[in-house]
């Protein structure tokens, strides 16, 4: 099923990135995208073990979507037992390739999104610190 529009412009979208973010919303989505660009033409249980935490239900539903939105393309072969395999499709191999820019922001940005040094503020917000991070002597942490 596809992912339902959201109200802002004549056609549900506000902006380019609005429609992507259609597409790719959810935990897994970006990461099933990931697994198919490195690993192409994929069955589900070998997408299952590139994706560890990922349930079957979710993986099956997002499949679902993602092949409606024309992003990854499912065969099924006549055979027992069933094999149906998973690909993207030229449309999915665009989309990684516009990923490929926020992957490179996420690989520079420092562990949990914090800059060095700053870790400290984020354990009491609006706690004033020292600059060596340091709550003041009146304030307990």
């Amino acid at each position: 099923m596809a992912t339902l529009n959201r109200p802002g412009g004549p056609e549900g979208h506000v902006c380019g990135i609005d429609t992507a973010m259609e597409v790719i919303g959810g935990r897994w989505k970006v990461l099933i995208l990931w697994a198919l660009h490195e690993h192409p033409c994929r069955r589900f249980g070998e997408l299952r073990r590139l994706l560890p935490g990922i349930t079957e239900k979710v993986l099956a539903s997002h499949l679902r979507e993602l092949e409606a939105d024309g992003v990854v393309h499912r065969v099924s072969y006549d055979e027992v037992p069933p094999r149906v395999e998973y690909s993207l499709t030229e449309d999915g191999k665009r989309l990684n390739d516009a990923l490929q820019p926020l992957a490179a922001w996420g690989r520079e940005r420092p562990t949990g999104g914090v800059p060095a040094g700053d870790a400290g503020d984020l354990r009491r917000p609006g706690a004033a610190r020292s600059e060596t991070g340091a709550l003041p002597k009146n304030v307990s942490s």
